[in-house]
């Protein structure tokens, strides 16, 4: 299953579970997207993202996250982790230890919001939406705490889904 892990905003990335069978990982994360360079930067300006710091997370099993971990303007809205991901929607559907809260579709792909079992945390507060590529999936972890003074009022999920309209469009379609 999915090998437990945090990126470097402290995002759950995945558990592990032990015997189940699970559909078979990638060997990388999909190429053709650059989750830090190919967002579009009307994207980068009308969200008011800045900093971004890479984040480039190995885990044991072959799990790989790559992409950057973004800050609102002045640091009053939400941080956000765009990564494309060698996790597929179905891997993280057959792990016990996610909860899916959410099926849609996202620009045209399939797509579902998630949270670890155990995470008692309010999904207000936090979100993951992951969104299918052919070997893997974009990964949009947002953290909007009641601190925020610019997006306290927005549900971190309602972000996460705005992000991943905006951003998956400029995925090729080949992926």
């Amino acid at each position: 299953m999915l090998v437990s892990g945090c990126n470097s905003s402290g995002e759950a990335k995945g558990n592990t579970s032990s015997a189940s069978a699970t559909p078979t990982i990638a060997a990388d994360v999909p190429a053709g997207f650059d989750a830090c360079k190919d967002i579009p930067q009307s994207v980068i300006q009308q969200e008011q993202l800045i900093k971004p710091t890479p984040d480039i997370t190995d885990r044991p099993g072959g799990y790989k996250w790559r992409g950057c971990d973004w800050v609102q303007r002045g640091g009053d809205g939400y941080a956000v982790t765009i990564d494309t991901t060698n996790i597929t929607l179905a891997m993280v559907r057959t792990n016990s230890q996610f909860t899916v809260t959410e099926e849609s579709n996202v620009a045209g792909r399939a797509a579902l919001i998630y949270r670890p079992s155990d995470d008692k945390t309010d999904q207000h507060e936090n979100c993951i939406l992951i969104v299918d590529m052919r070997g893997g999936s974009l990964e949009v972890s947002v953290t909007n705490p009641p601190s925020a003074k610019l997006t306290a009022s927005q549900h971190s999920c309602d972000i996460a889904k705005r992000l991943g309209e905006r951003i998956v469009p400029a995925i090729p379609a080949t992926l």
